[in-house]
């Protein structure tokens, strides 16, 4: 990959770690096997223009689109998706990659969310 990633503001990365590490203890109270993969989504708020360059970039990371929104104060929100574990150190990276996302794009990346996957055939 060519695109040279950003730095990421280390009180924002811990604050989003925070934030994940709920996400992760509630998967992981409904019997969530972390290690497996399976699709994961992220969410970024900004604009139609924005949308089309962090399709750009988060393409080269293997997101797709998902869907595009627009809520009731009228602000956009753009849904990735990427397939991947949900362990702690998978997950710090993905948050990191979309804080990265986030500077490159002039967006405001909003978290991530997967279903708990208890580890039986799918």
């Amino acid at each position: 990959m060519s695109q040279n990633l950003p730095p990421v503001d280390e009180a924002r990365l811990a604050a989003e770690w925070e934030a994940d590490r709920e996400v992760l203890a509630n998967l992981k109270r409904n019997g969530d096997v972390a290690r497996l993969a399976r699709p994961v989504d992220v969410s970024f708020r900004g604009s139609e223009k924005d949308f089309e360059r962090v399709l750009t970039i988060a393409s080269q990371f293997g997101f797709v689109e998902l869907d595009r929104e627009e809520d009731e104060e009228g602000d956009l929100f753009l849904f990735l998706e990427c397939v991947q574990p949900v362990d702690e150190s998978s997950i710090r990276a993905l948050t990191k990659k979309c804080l990265q996302i986030e500077i490159l794009c002039g967006v405001e990346y909003d978290g991530w969310g997967c279903e708990a996957q208890a580890g039986g055939v799918h």
